[in-house]
């Protein structure tokens, strides 16, 4: 089992920022691609950023120029350092992680989403 921890939401005032952090940790011996989603109430989840192994990110067009994903793959660590919030901005953000486990014929990739932390920004 793998579990995420993350940190970093909270208040915030438009035009501000926010670093938002999740480690992964249990048992895993690779991470593939690691990323953040964020839902608001009423919304579906939808993607923000996602960041591969070699350092390869995507964003969304909605976080393009404000966001940076960023990860410690010796930290098992993934970053979300966003700046100029908006109020549209605030939501729950989950981080989610690719993992490999096991070995042989016991080998699995599997998705893993953290509990969400929460962001608001205010106008």
């Amino acid at each position: 089992q793998v579990q995420l921890v993350e940190s970093g939401g909270g208040l915030v005032q438009a035009g501000g920022s926010l670093r938002l952090s999740c480690t992964a940790s249990g048992n895993f011996f690779r991470i593939n691609v690691m990323g953040w989603y964020r839902q608001a109430p009423g919304n579906q989840r939808e993607l923000v950023a996602t960041i591969t192994s070699s350092g390869t990110t995507t964003y969304a067009d909605s976080a393009e120029g404000r966001f940076t994903i960023s990860r410690d793959n010796a930290k098992n660590t993934v970053y979300l350092q966003m700046s100029s919030l908006k109020p549209e901005d605030a939501a729950v953000y989950y981080c989610t992680t690719d993992c490999a486990s096991g070995s042989g014929r016991e080998y699995y990739t599997k998705t893993y989403w953290g509990q969400g932390t929460q962001v608001t920004v205010s106008s």
